[in-house]
């Protein structure tokens, strides 16, 4: 028997369902809203792989072509391997439920959402956490939520909650929220320059939406969820720990004295590598735990550390930030080249400018659509100093690329302005923290030393906190480690002015506004050093293409023109591609799109549209073409397909002469148009 609860938000019903679909999952939710519909399911493995010490959670989230209405494109017809808007929405999905499980439970955990039905106006993303939330909750497994999930835009300054596809396109920010009933535990965003009060005040409004979405999801549990299964709990060794504190603390303590990443690893290795030799007698059974037990009280030495010295592991300040070092232009044939180094992480950011031709298409629910910006991240493990498979791309690049290109996205010029396809790749050559904040910053650099007009310069970095009690400490530009030990992982990325991206990750339940606001401020101080760092080196687009770039004309004709520039079966098009070697795009609108590696090129092939196009105006001479002589006067070609008529009373000749014994078809004549009648006919004199 199936049940139904739903909850108002924004202007909607969100509808959870449960009972109907998939019943031999643990836990199964369909939710919907208005024909939007999203279908969470969940299983937990029962018994657990021995020795295992860590959770394997995995979100999957598909979107089917059928829920559109659509068969998919390609040679199969199918469905195929997930998009990267599938992936972003996996991670997106994955991250605010994965620290609300119990620290010792290790079974496997499997959400698989699919989205049954769209209806190109509610997002799904936002509805698939939900489900997942609302699947887990009911299905028995030991999961500490709900989570709710809402989207903010703000339109006219109004905030909006869970905006359409189309409200969005006009919105001054897309974030995504989630948390519990308690707080705030995860944000994703996007911003047109926005201010740190205005982030703020979405992100509390979320707040209070996600309350009422936890309590219909806590109401869907009491009424037809599972009891919270058996399971066998990961348990650390207490008198291993007392061995380990007693034999080891000196040496972990000492770690505090190591600054550079790669000796505190060996050092880190070598203690827990010797405590497990040393003990693996005595603790048969247990002594794989002795790498997470250094582990924790490492963790507690640099908090305590943090907190009460306010030092870092690598001897920093809590809002110093890493030394910056930075180069431009320096791969010849690259369109555009930068290294940002930052402490131990460095990015190298390298611009190809392409035409139109080069763009992506994207195929979607909602419709297809192409991008002309693409960045993308890769991290190979030499980055870490590690050894390791090189294959596909992975979610954590695939996130970390889109987060950097959907914070460079509002400083991009228009097409207009700019008619060029652009795609950054930023290839992260070491990595100790923040090498996707790295990654905005190389791409900033690199797209100015390419020449692309951006409105202006944007710089991100990774924010931490600690928190102990009464105790706090706002952590600005974390390295890797605290990244690990922390509280909070929160990337901010923007201009001098605002905000055009951010990412929050929450471990803990209760962040304030007070300490939100805390948080972006210093972020804030942090952003505008790192930017002075980068204008320091360039701070404008240079002025000339790489030679090495190609050149494109951007121009508009009349819609009624497009086909006199195409000509029957594309022969015109094609000629003027043959004889100029230009590569030429024509939209239906009239936008033409001209592009070569010379630009004599495309100065050619502009030259011989325009005289396509160009209008016949009266008043006007042009250097014509005879191409019929009659005895009343010649037919002169003006334009491609523009001929007039030169009487012979207008030809100035002596009138004893025959017309054809002065002029002859394929002579070149100098004429002036002085009248186009009701019919088009165009009247010429010789000049």
């Amino acid at each position: 028997m199936s049940s139904d609860y739903y909850v108002k938000i924004g202007e909607e019903r969100i509808h959870f369902n449960t009972g109907y679909f998939a019943k031999q999952a643990d836990g199964a939710v369909a939710v919907s809203c208005n024909e939007t519909i999203v279908l969470a399911t969940v299983v937990a493995s029962k018994t657990v792989q021995e020795g295992r010490d860590f959770f394997p959670l995995t979100v999957d989230y598909r979107e089917k072509f059928y829920s559109a209405g659509k068969i998919p494109g390609g040679f199969l017809k199918r469905e195929g391997r997930p998009s990267d808007r599938e992936v972003l929405t996996s991670r997106l999905g994955d991250r605010p439920i994965r620290p609300l499980f119990p620290k010792d439970y290790v079974n496997e955990v499997q959400v698989v959402i699919y989205v049954l039905s769209a209806d190109n106006q509610i997002q799904p993303d936002v509805i698939a956490i939900n489900a997942a939330s609302a699947a887990l909750i009911i299905s028995g497994v030991p999961f500490n939520g709900p989570v709710g999930t809402v989207r903010v835009g703000k339109i006219d300054d109004k905030i909006i909650i869970n905006p359409t596809f189309e409200e969005i396109e006009n919105s001054m920010m897309d974030v995504v929220v989630s948390g519990t009933k308690n707080g705030v535990t995860m944000v994703e965003g996007f911003a047109k320059n926005i201010s740190e009060d205005e982030i703020i005040e979405a992100i509390m409004i979320a707040h209070e939406n996600i309350i009422k979405i936890c309590k219909t999801q806590e109401e869907m549990r009491d009424a037809c969820g599972k009891p919270i299964m058996n399971y066998s709990p990961h348990v650390i060794d207490n008198e291993l720990i007392e061995e380990i504190e007693k034999g080891y603390y000196s040496d972990i303590e000492g770690l505090r004295n190591i600054k550079d990443k790669k000796d505190r690893e060996q050092a880190f290795d070598s203690i827990a590598e010797r405590a497990a030799e040393e003990l693996k007698d005595r603790f048969p059974d247990t002594i794989n735990q002795v790498k997470s037990i250094v582990d924790n009280f490492d963790r507690d030495i640099v908090r305590k550390m943090i907190l009460d010295d306010g030092i870092r592991a690598d001897g920093r300040r809590i809002d110093e930030i890493r030394p910056i070092d930075i180069m431009v232009g320096i791969l010849p044939r690259a369109h555009g080249s930068a290294v940002f180094t930052r402490g131990q992480t460095q990015s190298l950011g390298v611009v190809t400018l392409g035409s139109v031709a080069d763009s992506k298409k994207l195929d979607a629910l909602e419709g297809e659509t192409y991008k002309r910006f693409m960045l993308h991240y890769n991290f190979p493990n030499f980055s870490v100093g590690e050894v390791g498979r090189i294959g596909s791309v992975g979610r954590r690049e695939i996130g970390h690329g889109m987060l950097a290109e959907r914070s460079l996205e509002y400083v991009l010029p228009e097409e207009t302005e700019f008619p060029y396809t652009i795609r950054v790749v930023s290839e992260i050559l070491e990595s100790n923290g923040s090498s996707s904040m790295a990654t905005i910053c190389s791409s900033s650099l690199s797209l100015f030393n390419a020449g692309v007009p951006l409105k202006s310069s944007v710089a991100g970095i990774a924010m931490g906190l600690v928190i102990e009690g009464e105790k706090r400490a706002v952590l600005s530009d974390i390295l890797g480690l605290e990244d690990h030990l922390g509280d909070m992982d929160f990337k901010v990325a923007g201009t001098r002015d605002g905000i055009t991206g951010f990412q929050m990750d929450i471990k803990i339940e209760g962040i304030t506004p007070e300490i939100m606001k805390e948080v972006l401020l210093q972020a804030r101080a942090g952003r505008l050093h790192i930017l002075d760092e980068m204008d320091n080196v360039i701070s404008r687009p240079e002025k000339n293409l790489s030679p090495h770039a190609p050149r494109i004309v951007l121009i508009t004709v009349n819609k009624d023109k497009i086909g006199e520039v195409i000509g029957p079966g594309g022969r015109v098009v094609k000629d003027i591609i043959e004889e100029t070697g230009a590569e030429i795009n024509i939209e239906n609108d009239g936008t033409i799109t001209v592009s070569a590696v010379e630009q004599k090129a495309v100065d050619r092939a502009v030259e011989r549209i325009n005289a396509i196009v160009e209008e016949v105006e009266i008043g006007k001479t042009y250097n014509g073409i005879i191409k019929r002589v009659m005895d009343y006067g010649v037919f002169v070609q003006i334009l491609p397909g523009k001929e007039g008529l030169a009487h012979v009373s207008k030809l100035g000749h002596e009138r004893e002469k025959k017309v054809a014994d002065l002029f002859h078809e394929g002579d070149n004549i100098m004429v002036k148009v002085i009248g186009i009648d009701d019919l088009g006919r165009i009247d010429l004199c010789k000049i």
